[in-house]
């Protein structure tokens, strides 16, 4: 049994409170634990209490270090759980804190697939997208789903655009067509356009150019 003896906001956390049990610095909790805990000065508190104070503010932290991280730039679950495995916060916390951005709808694989695809498709092909999906811990069947939603005339008219202003690059410094289509047909693979559409769109920037 140990009395607390002393409550010391933190000079460089408002939200942090240092707490002193029998004259001697213990340890800190959030501010929001000591009012909903009702701590007080002269308070007995037993091991037992100490522990499941401790876990308590892991998960306050643990909530407020996931709500940080999707203020700076959204993310996919397996981002933020990621994140908060390397920052070191138990397992348990982790589940819990997960658990309630989800229910405030805070993340959300499925927006963030919507939205990812949305931006990406101005400059990238569906293969590209899907990979960095994955890589992002979405799940296959919730990529494919979206992707499979993707106007394909769409896509071939974006990877247009793009080929024609590389064509326009590549042409200063090559004039043999066969290797300006070469190049041409690599750089749409490597921005993520499937084989048909890479196919499609380099003949016919081919025949445009032929009449420039």
């Amino acid at each position: 049994m140990a009395k607390i003896t002393k409550l010391e906001i933190q000079k460089r956390n408002k939200e942090r409170v240092n707490v002193f049990l029998d004259e001697e610095y213990a340890f800190s909790i959030s501010a929001e634990l000591v009012y909903k805990e009702g701590l007080k000065i002269n308070d007995d508190v037993e091991g037992e209490t100490l522990r499941d104070l401790a876990s308590k503010d892991e998960l306050v932290r643990c909530k407020d270090s996931a709500i940080r991280m999707i203020e700076k730039s959204y993310k996919t679950e397996k981002q933020v759980k990621d994140k908060l495995v390397l920052k070191g916060y138990d397992n348990d916390a982790i589940l819990k804190a997960m658990e309630f951005l989800k229910q405030y709808n805070l993340l959300d694989d499925v927006n963030y697939t919507k939205l990812f695809v949305k931006d990406k498709l101005k400059s990238q092909g569906s293969n590209k997208i899907k990979y960095s999906l994955m890589q992002k811990g979405v799940c296959k069947e919730l990529i494919e789903e979206e992707l499979n939603n993707i106007d394909k005339e769409h896509e071939i008219s974006t990877a247009m655009n793009l080929a024609q202003k590389k064509l326009l690059i590549i042409k200063k410094s090559e004039s043999d067509n066969y290797k300006i289509s070469s190049k041409l047909y690599r750089f749409l693979i490597s921005k993520g356009y499937g084989y048909d559409v890479v196919k499609e769109v380099v003949k016919k920037a081919m025949e445009v150019s032929c009449f420039d």
